[in-house]
């Protein structure tokens, strides 16, 4: 995401400087040629402010669904623990049985 952001940023810019450079030798009055530049600076603004929107609403979506994804996690996780835990349980219960009658055997 940084790599593409960095790319259309340059990108932006090149065109801009390129558009700046290009008023500024065309022969024109200085009211039209200041005119132009502030065009083309608004435009630039409008494209680098879209640019950023969509960078923004990229990474909101990843993060909700990396979160979305990480409840699920430990969801699955708490629901191993719960079953494993039944299983110990359920072992321990078997051995105090089994001592249970092996102490009776011994107290006759």
């Amino acid at each position: 995401m940084s790599n593409n952001s960095n790319t259309i940023a340059a990108i932006l810019a090149g065109a801009a400087i390129g558009a700046a450079i290009g008023i500024l030798l065309a022969p024109d009055k200085g009211s039209k040629t200041r005119a132009k530049l502030k065009e083309g600076f608004d435009d630039t603004t409008h494209n680098l402010k879209d640019s950023f929107g969509a960078g923004s609403d990229v990474l909101r979506e990843k993060f909700a669904n990396a979160t979305k994804n990480l409840d699920g996690t430990f969801d699955d996780l708490l629901s191993n623990v719960s079953h494993k835990t039944e299983e110990v349980i359920s072992f321990l219960e078997s051995k105090l049985a089994d001592l249970k009658v092996q102490n009776a055997k011994l107290q006759k």
